[in-house]
Parts: C-alpha cells; structure tokens; sequence
C-alpha cells in the first residue's frame, strides 16, 4: 500500500507520499477557514489512491483556542456541580493584587446533577434508578446541545451508573463522552475537564474526518495522537481530546527517531514554522508528559512534551507605543500571510529574510507561489520609516528579536530544567528551522546542528514514521509490597482492551507490544512519577526521584496511584525512506547577494541535493531544498551525511 504522511499547520500543509519505490513532496498554503480544503487539494495534485495515510491535524486544537467547539451539556454527581469552577487552589500568579480568572468553564445552565453514588471502592451506595435517568434525559432535552459529558463520581472505580447513561444518551442521537472511557483515574477535576474538552472537540474533529474520508475513500485514514503514535480515524473522531497536540508530536517524534538511527539520542528540537516555533529536549527518549493547559482548559493525557510560542516565519513585526520593536506572537498565517506573498502588507520574519537576500524568492515555488521582492521591500521601507531604522537595519532587528524569542523558549525545556544544551545537538527542522538554527546554537554555546532530509516537512515524516499506539490507565490506590499478585491482575484487564483494539486497528498480533509502568509515590505526597513496572520497580522509583530532585527517602512507604500500559504496532524505518529516490530538483552552485551585519556580501550558494557526500562546505553559504533554506555562517561547516543529511558544526576558532 502507499504511504501518505499529512501535517495541517497554522500556514502550510505538508504531504509527503511514498509511492512505487519513490517519494513525491508537496507543500501548498493551508486553508484556516476550513482545513478539509488544503488537504483534498493536496491528495487530489498528487494523483494517488488506495493510500494508508497518517495525518497530523489542527482542528481540535483551534476548536479550543477559537471556542467553537460543540455545546456541552454536562451530567455530573449530585452536590458536585461546581467541580469545574473550583478546579485547583493553585494560582498561577502567586502574588497578582487583582487576580483575573482564567480557568473557563460551563454556564450553569448547562450542568444536570444526577442522584447516585459510588464510593472509592466501587461499591455503590445509592443506585442509579430508572425514574431517575428519565428525569435526567427530560431536563437535558430543553437545553440546546448536540454533546454530552459524563463525570460522575468515583467512576474509575466503577463505571456502571455512566455507561447506563451514555447508553440512553446514544440512543436519542447525542455524542457522549465519558469519564470512565476518556480517563478513568482518581482526581475529579482534572478528569471532568478532559472529559468536557473531548465532549467539546470530538464533534468538530468527527465531522471533519468524515469529510475526509469521503474525499480519500478506499484509503485508510489514521491521525496523529498528542503521545507520538497513531489511532483509527473512528478512535480520533471519539477521542480528539488526544489529538490537540497531533502536529508537533509528529515532528518531535519523527525527530528523535532519525537522530538515534544516527547514534544520536540527546538532541534539542526546534520546529520552526510559519505561526509558531515548537521546541523540545530528548535525552536519550521522548519526553512526555499527562498534562498540559489549552485555552484555560486543563487537559491530563499522556502527551510528548512540548513547548509552544508564537514565533514563526509569518510573525508580524510591529513598533509597540514606547517604540520599542515587537515580533510576534501574532501571525499573518496563510492567508493573507507575509507582505512578500503578495497578499497582505504585515512585514513578518519571512519578509525580513527575504530583505536580506537569506530567502530566495524562486526557491518558494515548491510551495505553490513565489515570493514578492518589491512587495516585500515597500512594506519594509513603511515600517522603517515608523521606526526611524534604516529597512536593513530594521530587518536586521526582526532577525534579532524573533531569535532571541526562540532561544528563550529553547532555554525553558533545557537550563532552566537543569540541562546544559552544550551537551547537546540542535535539530531543526519545519519551513524556516535552517535560518536561524545556527545562530540559536551560539546563543547557547552549542557547536553541532542536525538538518534532517525534508527538514521542511518532517511533522509529516514523523506521522509516517509513527507506530499505531493507544495508552491505557487504571487507578489503583495501594502502599507497594513485595506481592506482586493484585498488580499482575489488575493490568490484566488493560492489555485484554489493548490486544482487542489494537487488533481491531489492523495490528498484526506478531508486532504488538505491550509496556508497563507505574505511576508510584511516597505517601502523603500528591504527585507522582512514572516509572518501568518491573520486580524492582521501587528501586526504580527512588532512582529517578534522587535524579529529579538530588535526594531520596529509601526508608519512606511508597504508594501505587495508577497502572499504565502503553501498546504499540508496528511502525515504518526511516532506512525505509532513505532507500528510496530523493526529490530530483535541484540547480547548480550560485552566488546569493545577502546582507550580513550591515554588509552587503555575495555568498556561495548550493542546492543540496548537488552537495558532495562527506565533502565539507564552509560558510558563509547558503543551502536550498525544495522545503527548506538553511544559513551556514562564517565559521560554521556543513558535511552531507551518505543517508542525505547535513551535519553542521562550529569551528574551535570562531
């Protein structure tokens, strides 16, 4: 079957297809307005069917962040309407003098209190009753919603009084999402919040898979997961709460698992694209984490872990009240996008490269445009005059900030958690990642940077590269002990559903695995740490607690909070896609006029794919690909690797 990977970013949509011992790339604008556009166009200019594809999409992200998710009803235990409201006494900004609130949540009017009760134990203490349901179904019929969420309480223990609900709900047509199926772990709030985002995401997310399939049909469509695996369209249209991170999971994940085929496995991630900038830290595995926030919304799913700001190549610059220079966060995105496509007049990083001579505006076709010189240049010289800059000048600064943005964010995931990136190699990579990545090296005193192949559509690589993956969890609240019986019985249950829908997923028997984990800590604590299930597992524990925080406590009780298994299928070997023929575009060594600290310089220019293998380019230089430019500055030097990538390193004397 042919190989289809798709990521939906804010400004472009990748596709890179894997067809008859060959791969095609193709990146065009995307269509924020309604996201289903690019991707059929997409599919329909590459000509191919019958495809297995893997796409990475934004919709439930920007449902949230745009609040047009569908309308939630939400049923919960009775005395307990306010849980959402209430969440957490932590305050984000301990010493605010007028804290505003930022946690959103359901109008009243929109909650239904139901008259049951289930005790930590699962014994219920006050059934469920037919009279009960129906008064239920009455009330919610009066309120206008098309999604319904279910948190009752202690339903991890115990599921029966939800599924009873869910089932009545079902049967009049509404789409419901349930506590005990979308998290079924203690800690009330942060699972009715998960519950309600899915009840908020998983109709627009359905609706616009289903349009998809219809358009791609007989192929198979799998979606990106949060975590750096795949699931079924059907499972995502369900679940979308656990696709709101789908497209920079693909990159990280895809990431990582190129540079470990290199030996490679501590590197710094930096996706550059046209809206935001996502950066990570792999330490020898991907980072991941079980919470995250989106639009005020609490959000607790196992998730690569990632952090986001809005920098990217359509990042507006602009002179703020006090004169000041601002770049970003926000974007020109597609559309109109940048000054230089011609469309709209925000002058932007891309535009600020493009002054610069760092972007060619012929080397944008692969894109389905070019680039707008002279527009970009009037708009400049605009925002110069606000500025009283020269436009080189002004350019220049639009580097500097956007630059010094991005290192911050790369310091976040790396200093500031107690890593020093000199012990670490850069790996850029989206549209715009080879730009800046090697001054973002020097910020940090790192000496190594990593350009993948299609460095300017590896979200899209990843998702191809991703194994079919489902996390599953189960609370179970216990003091460790050496009796291992209750803990082997209790994941029995977890690996029965996972080989069930694994299966059910096209997962070959012979390629499933299944991993085990704890999440385990010292009791009277109220965090948790994950680690390995195994006969030594407390070990483990106190182990990874002295690396985290310097210390331990061997003699402390250790408590059980909740069993983790992870399945995984199968996935494709990036070996698979470097066998294969490279794009064959390319054009001979040329000369680039590009301006460099205030000087006007002709830089030697190449196109990648003619670079010697193991033949050493010294910069300054410029490298074009069909999806990417990368900047190689004075001291730096550049080798293609046999398998088509670009190692670049500082010299001892610059």
């Amino acid at each position: 079957m042919k190989l289809l990977g798709v990521d939906t970013g804010g400004t472009f949509t990748d596709f890179i297809l894997i067809d008859d011992k060959e791969i095609r790339t193709l990146k065009i604008p995307s269509t924020p307005q309604n996201p289903a556009m690019a991707f059929m166009d997409g599919v329909t200019r590459l000509k191919a069917k019958s495809l297995l594809i893997s796409h990475g999409s934004t919709v439930a992200t920007n449902a949230l962040l745009e609040g047009k998710g569908a309308e939630v009803l939400f049923i919960v235990t009775q005395g307990f309407r306010d849980i959402l409201s209430l969440g957490r006494q932590s305050r984000p900004r301990l010493y605010a003098l007028h804290p505003e609130r930022e946690r959103p949540s359901l109008g009243e009017e929109k909650i239904i209190e139901v008259r049951e009760r289930t005790l930590p134990d699962g014994q219920i203490l006050l059934p469920l009753v037919e009279k009960e349901v129906n008064r239920v179904l009455s009330v919610a019929k009066e309120i206008p919603c098309s999604s319904i969420a279910i948190c009752l309480l202690h339903s991890y223990a115990n599921q029966k009084h939800e599924k009873l609900l869910e089932k009545i709900f079902l049967m009049q047509g509404y789409k419901v999402s349930c506590s005990s199926t979308i998290l079924p772990e203690y800690r009330e709030f942060e699972r009715a919040s998960t519950t309600v985002v899915n009840a908020m995401v998983s109709p627009v997310m359905g609706n616009y898979l289903e349009s998809l399939e219809q358009h791609v049909a007989p192929s198979v469509l799998k979606v990106m997961q949060s975590n750096g695996g795949t699931m079924s369209s059907t499972a995502a249209g369900d679940k979308a709460v656990h696709t709101v991170l789908s497209g920079p999971a693909g990159g990280m994940a895809g990431a990582f698992h190129i540079a470990r085929s290199m030996g490679i496995d501590r590197i710094l991630t930096f996706d550059m694209g046209g809206t935001s900038t996502d950066v990570g830290l792999c330490d020898g595995s991907v980072p991941t984490s079980s919470q995250a926030s989106i639009a005020g919304w609490p959000i607790k799913i196992p998730m690569i872990d990632i952090h986001t700001i809005g920098a990217g190549g359509g990042s507006i610059a602009a002179i703020d009240a006090g004169g000041a220079l601002q770049v970003g966060p926000a974007s020109a995105g597609a559309d109109p996008g940048p000054a230089c496509y011609g469309k709209g007049n925000a002058v932007t990083v891309t535009d600020a490269n493009l002054f610069l001579g760092r972007l060619l505006p012929d080397n944008f076709v692969s894109a389905g445009l070019g680039l707008d010189p002279q527009k970009c240049r009037r708009a400049m010289e605009v925002l110069a005059r606000k500025s009283g800059l020269e436009p080189y000048r002004l350019a220049e600064g639009i580097i500097e900030v956007a630059e010094e943005n991005m290192a911050a964010a790369l310091r976040v995931v790396s200093v500031q958690r107690g890593h020093d990136p000199r012990h670490f190699t850069l790996f850029p990579f989206g549209g715009a990642g080879g730009l800046h990545a090697c001054a973002l090296a020097e910020k940090l005193g790192m000496r190594k940077v990593f350009i993948p192949l299609f460095p300017g559509l590896l979200s899209a690589v990843g998702m191809l590269l991703a194994s079919p993956m489902r996390d599953y969890s189960a609370s179970f609240l216990a003091v460790s002990s050496s009796d291992r019986t209750n803990l082997d019985a209790a994941y029995k249950p977890l690996a029965s559903q996972a080989h069930q829908e694994m299966l059910a997923e096209g997962v070959r028997p012979a390629d499933l695995t299944l991993e085990y984990s704890l999440d385990v800590r010292y009791r009277g604590q109220s965090f948790e740490i994950n680690v390995p299930y195994s006969q030594d597992f407390i070990s483990a524990f106190h182990q990874k607690y002295a690396s985290l925080y310097g210390h331990c406590h061997p003699e402390r009780e250790v408590e059980i909070v909740t069993l983790r298994l992870k399945a995984l299928g199968q996935g494709l070997n990036f070996e698979d896609l470097t066998a294969l023929k490279e794009p064959s575009a390319a054009s001979p060594p040329f000369i680039a006029k590009v301006i460099w600290r205030g000087q006007r310089q002709s830089w030697q220019g190449y196109h990648r794919g003619h670079l010697g293998i193991e033949e050493p380019v010294t910069g300054p230089a410029l490298i074009i690909e069909d999806t990417a430019t990368h900047l190689l500055p004075p001291g730096w030097t550049a080798i293609r690797h046999r398998l088509g990538h670009l190692l670049l390193e500082k010299s001892d004397d610059s």
